[in-house]
């Protein structure tokens, strides 16, 4: 497991512009599709709570050459009751700030859980691509979480879809923390 936290300002901030930029090409080609099937699919994690998917984004087929799963959790400050939906809602526009970064493949969109926490599920393409992203993306989420409720998991080696068909896969994985809200344990269409 390697540091939980974000990259130096200036390099994340960097990151997020070079991906933002990339994204517009992405788009006008009509690289990044938003599939429908795992949308309403609910996802239980060994913490004891779930969340329902509420949108797909993947590039292409979505599918990673060297594939790691990665898993993001925040939890938003000043969205209670109806904002949830509001944030759901606007989400979309934050596209651009991940699908341009070099390594992403697709990423499940989770709604907030019992305990407030939103998840992002990814398959991305390579576990240290994958590490610069969530911590470049630390920065972003920082500016509208609380502090100290943004974290992440990668998992290497693991497509995201194997993950959830068979959560055993990730049995023994290591977390500093312990804490086991990124262990999904069962998905349920709903």
């Amino acid at each position: 497991m390697s540091d939980q936290k974000p990259l130096a300002p200036a390099e994340a901030w960097r990151a997020v512009a070079a991906c933002f930029l990339s994204s517009w090409a992405l788009l006008a080609r009509r690289r990044v599709h938003l599939p429908r099937e795992r949308v309403g699919t609910r996802i239980r994690f060994a913490d004891g709570t779930s969340a329902r998917v509420y949108r797909e984004t993947r590039l292409g087929s979505g599918l990673a050459k060297d594939p790691c799963t990665l898993v993001v959790v925040f939890r938003l400050r000043l969205v209670h009751g109806p904002g949830h939906a509001l944030f759901r809602a606007e989400s979309l526009l934050n596209t651009p700030l991940f699908v341009g970064f070099p390594g992403f493949a697709s990423k499940l969109w989770l709604a907030h859980d019992e305990d407030g926490r939103y998840r992002g599920l990814y398959e991305w393409d390579d576990s240290q691509r994958a590490e610069h992203y969530a911590r470049s993306l630390w920065r972003v989420l920082a500016l509208v979480s609380v502090p100290g409720s943004i974290g992440y998991t990668v998992l290497p080696g693991l497509r995201r879809d194997d993950v959830l068909a068979d959560p055993g896969l990730v049995e023994g994985a290591a977390r500093d923390d312990a804490s086991d809200w990124w262990r999904a344990t069962a998905g349920t269409r709903q």
